[in-house]
C-alpha cells in the first residue's frame, strides 16, 4: 500500500489544493464512498479503471473511468474496490474549474464525466504519460507541465465570489449568507445566484460540506491515530468515542447533530464510514486538509 502527497507547482496553486497519489495490490474488495468535499476531483488513474456504481446524482449509470472529473455534490458517490487500486487524484478548488476547464463549476455540479469532455486530449495524454512514468515525483511533474500548459490564469470568477468562497474556507464554513453579502457588498440573494453558478453549491450548502469536510477528517485522524497504537477497539469503535468533542469543535450543536449529518452526507452513520473507509487506501488523503483554501 502506498500513500503519497505531492503540492503543485506555485502557479497552480491558487486553483489546486495538492496532488495524491495512491496504490493498493492486495486489499479487502468492497466499496470506497467518495464523500461531499469543498474540491472538485480530477482522477487519473494507473492499470485499473475507476469502477463508479452509483453518482451523486443517481440519474446517472453506473460507468468505468481511466480519467475522471467530479463536480461538487451533497450525496456520496460509490466506488468499487477489487482490491487492487492505484492513480493520481488531484483537488481542484471551484475557483480554478474555469481556468483548467474553460467552464464553471456549477456546470458539473453532482456529475462525474470522462475527463476528455473537460480537457480534450490532454486527458489521454495525462493517462498515457503518468502510467509510463517510473516515480511519484515523475508523475506530479507531468501534472504540473500539462496543467500549466492547460491552464489559462486569465480565465477567473467574479472577486466576490472568490472572496466569498475563500471566507468560507477560512472560517471552516461559520458565516451566514448574510454576512458573506455585507463582505462582498452583494445582495444576499446576487450572491447566492452567482456563487452556485460558479461553484455548484449555494453558500449555505458550501459552508455545510465545508464544516462536514473538516468535522469528517478529524475523525478519521483520531481513529488513525488509536488504530496504529494498537487499540482493541479498532478504528471505528474509538474514532467514536471522540465524536462529542468532534461536533463541539466544528460547529456543530451537538453529537446526534453531527450524526444525523453523517447519515445525510455520507449515506450512513459515522460508526460504518469508519468501518468501511479504514480497509481503503484512498480514505486518509482523498483531497487537501480543510485549511488548503485556494
Amino acid at each position: 500500500m502506498e500513500m503519497v502527497e505531492g503540492r503543485p507547482a506555485s502557479a497552480l496553486r491558487p486553483l489546486i489544493g495538492h496532488y495524491h497519489g495512491y496504490r493498493e495490490l492486495d486489499g479487502t474488495p468492497g466499496r470506497h464512498r467518495g464523500l461531499p468535499s469543498p474540491y472538485l476531483t480530477l482522477i487519473v488513474t494507473l492499470d485499473e479503471p475507476l469502477v463508479v456504481e452509483a453518482h451523486p446524482d443517481p440519474a446517472q449509470s453506473p460507468g468505468r473511468y481511466e480519467t475522471l472529473v467530479g463536480g461538487l455534490h451533497t450525496t456520496p458517490a460509490l466506488i468499487a474496490n477489487g482490491g487492487r487500486q492505484a492513480g493520481v487524484q488531484v483537488a481542484l478548488s471551484p475557483l480554478g474549474a474555469r481556468a483548467l476547464f474553460g467552464l464553471p463549476a456549477g456546470a458539473l455540479r453532482n456529475l462525474d464525466v470522462d475527463a476528455a469532455m473537460v480537457l480534450g486530449h490532454a486527458a489521454h495524454e495525462l493517462h498515457e504519460r503518468l502510467n509510463a512514468a517510473p516515480s511519484w515525483e515523475r508523475r506530479f511533474a507531468i501534472l504540473d507541465e500539462l496543467l500549466l500548459r492547460r491552464a489559462d490564469l486569465g480565465r477567473d470568477v467574479p472577486a466576490e465570489v472568490a472572496r466569498a468562497f475563500r471566507l468560507l474556507m477560512s472560517t471552516g464554513g461559520a458565516m451566514t449568507v448574510a454576512e458573506l453579502a455585507r463582505e462582498v457588498g452583494w445582495s444576499a440573494r446576487h450572491l447566492s445566484a452567482r456563487f452556485t453558478t460558479e461553484t455548484g453549491l449555494g453558500p449555505k450548502a458550501a459552508a455545510r460540506v465545508i464544516r462536514f469536510d473538516r468535522a469528517r477528517r478529524q475523525l478519521q485522524r483520531i481513529g488513525a491515530a488509536r488504530g496504529s497504537a494498537g487499540s482493541a477497539q479498532g478504528p471505528a469503535g474509538e474514532g467514536l468515542a471522540g465524536l462529542a468533542e468532534v461536533a463541539a469543535e466544528y460547529g456543530y450543536y451537538d453529537q446526534a447533530h453531527l450524526a444525523r449529518e453523517f447519515r445525510e452526507l455520507a449515506g450512513c452513520p459515522p460508526s460504518r464510514w469508519l468501518t468501511e473507509e479504514f480497509r481503503f487506501v484512498q480514505a486518509s488523503g482523498t483531497a487537501p486538509a480543510p485549511d488548503s483554501t485556494a
